[in-house]
């Protein structure tokens, strides 16, 4: 069932099932803005409509919640404004979310969000479709902004009593991050990253469990992926980013490079989640990352 909505000013359009919500602009984007479980108003993504920055093509907004860009990332051309020219087709349980034609990069940005049959989950597919008449080299890169308060688990794999002669665990920090930052919690099974403010901070890897969490109070929102395993990832390898700083965090997937020809498109695909968080928190993490990472039945 679908609704009209509101975000700041911005007309919305907005899916409801028994267990979640979910709020996408309609007239700009593609842009989801609000997240959240039945019976609460809580948003569990993070709203930023005052925040933005000037491009060469406008100012761009912004805005909160989860957005479509490409990678690896073009200070230049990722950021181009998406204020209006959406065109959204809207269904009994799906929208999908195409915007306009790019000029400077010849790209048309489309999410479409489906609902499961037991409305328990979303299907959040992600497309970027070269309208240009050039070929281009990407990969999906689609970003979640969500608010300060709570913790990003990002699993790794379990450490091996066995003495193995490879590697099987990787990381990647950006220029501005240091290892002693203490918002880092390097932990066996998983590196969680503390959501307090502070500096600049970004950390990415390959992962190969197929989902990241974040855990804010009592929901965690899973976000589960197929791991593109063998193929080439921009930033070092990374399928999975995160990046923290004084006012909200970024939670990131990634897809694989391709190149792409005029009319050729590439697709993400996620399904999200809304859990209960662990009890105890991620104090006892393995627990915690035995309850996230399993889907439901």
């Amino acid at each position: 069932m679908s609704a009209i909505g509101d975000y700041h000013g911005r007309p919305t359009r907005r899916l409801e099932t028994d267990h979640l919500w979910v709020e996408a602009l309609a007239t700009a984007g593609p842009r989801i803005v609000r997240l959240g479980r039945a019976g609460s108003n809580e948003n569990v993504l993070a709203e930023t409509p005052d925040d933005g920055w000037q491009t060469p093509w406008g100012r761009y907004e912004l805005l909160g919640g989860h957005r479509l860009w490409f990678a690896p990332e073009d200070p230049e051309r990722g950021a181009v404004p998406d204020v209006d020219g959406l065109v959204l087709e809207d269904g009994p349980s799906s929208l999908r979310l195409t915007g306009r034609h790019e000029a400077p990069t010849g790209l048309v940005r489309t999410i479409v969000i489906d609902v499961s049959p037991d409305g328990a989950s979303l299907s959040v597919c992600h497309e970027l479709c070269n309208a240009g008449d050039r070929d281009i080299e990407l990969a999906p890169w689609s970003i979640t902004q969500l608010p300060l308060g709570g913790a990003v688990v990002l699993p790794q794999p379990a450490v091996r009593s066995a003495h193995d002669v490879r590697p099987n665990r990787n990381f990647v920090l950006w220029p501005y991050t240091s290892w002693t930052d203490e918002r880092l919690g390097f932990r066996d099974g998983a590196v969680v990253v503390d959501a307090v403010p502070g500096g600049d901070l970004k950390v990415g890897y390959f992962n190969e469990a197929g989902w990241v969490a974040y855990v804010h109070g009592e929901t965690a929102l899973v976000r589960r992926f197929e791991p593109a395993i063998g193929r080439p990832h921009p930033d070092l390898g990374c399928n999975v980013e995160t990046y923290s700083g004084d006012r909200y965090l970024e939670l990131e997937v990634l897809g694989p490079l391709v190149s792409l020809g005029p009319g050729e498109a590439t697709t993400l695909v996620e399904t999200w989640e809304l859990l209960d968080a662990p009890i105890g928190g991620l104090i006892d993490l393995s627990a915690a990352i035995a309850t996230l990472g399993t889907p439901r039945d």
